[in-house]
């Protein structure tokens, strides 16, 4: 039941506007150059944006996969435990997360052009 990093690459990145980079040394991904999944530094865990609620949802339904640590207290993310989560699930958490860090993608004021005189 195990998903790799290369599984989530690879749903990742037939989502519109998707494209890798790197966050804190490790794999990430970005849409329109939003954060919406990393790679934790243990090589296990996923770092999957989310809302809060969300977030509390999957904790309570099953804490063996899903997890928090102090340092996402404050942030819209959930830990996901690569080795235990359902494939299923991991397509699911990916849509998801890519739909909300688009959607903050989209509201970011773009900078503005200099213009020549």
């Amino acid at each position: 039941m195990a998903v790799s990093f290369d599984t989530v690459r690879k749903i990742a990145l037939a989502l519109d506007g998707v494209e890798e980079a790197t966050s804190y040394g490790t794999a990430a991904l970005k849409v329109r150059g939003a954060l919406f999944l990393r790679l934790k530094e243990d090589g296990d865990s996923l770092v999957v944006r989310t809302d809060f609620d969300q977030r509390e949802a999957l904790i309570a339904e099953d804490p063996g996969v899903y997890y928090i640590t102090d340092h996402y207290l404050k942030y819209p993310w959930v830990l996901v435990r690569l080795s235990r989560v359902h494939p299923d699930a991991i397509r699911d958490l990916i849509g998801s997360a890519h739909r909300i860090a688009g959607a903050s993608a989209r509201k970011k004021p773009r900078s503005k052009r200099k213009t020549r005189r």
